[in-house]
């Protein structure tokens, strides 16, 4: 079982995580966001070279219980996609911070993951009243 929680992201409050290296991000959704979903059965994401902005919609995850809006955590050029993930959605319920993850981005403001929760504060929203 996947961790839920890792230390080495930072997340956002639409259960978006980041795992940045230099200016390069990869993109996926939490465990917890996976979890609520239920069985994805479609995603679909940008396509390379496009550029995405922070807080607004890169794409949609589809699963049997729902269809969600997925948010850029951070903004630039799409770099890569995960192109595993539309012969095998199920990826983002089995490995959602490895195999399940979904873009890769160049980011053209690495300051904004100093806006980004890191594991506590993303625990301590998961388990704050609604």
């Amino acid at each position: 079982m996947a961790q839920q929680i890792r230390d080495n992201l930072k997340y956002t409050q639409e259960h978006e995580w980041v795992r940045a290296d230099g200016k390069l991000a990869v993109v996926g959704i939490s465990f917890h966001a996976q979890d609520t979903l239920g069985d994805v059965v479609y995603v679909e994401l940008p396509k390379l070279g496009s550029w995405v902005v922070a807080g607004k919609a890169f794409g949609v995850v589809e699963s049997t219980k729902a269809v969600s809006e997925l948010f850029a955590p951070v903004s630039g050029k799409v770099l890569r996609v995960n192109e595993a993930l539309v012969a095998n959605p199920q990826l983002v319920n089995t490995e959602p911070y490895e195999q399940g993850w979904m873009i890769e981005i160049e980011m053209s403001r690495p300051d904004e993951l100093e806006a980004l929760m890191d594991a506590g504060a993303y625990e301590n929203f998961l388990h704050s009243p609604k």
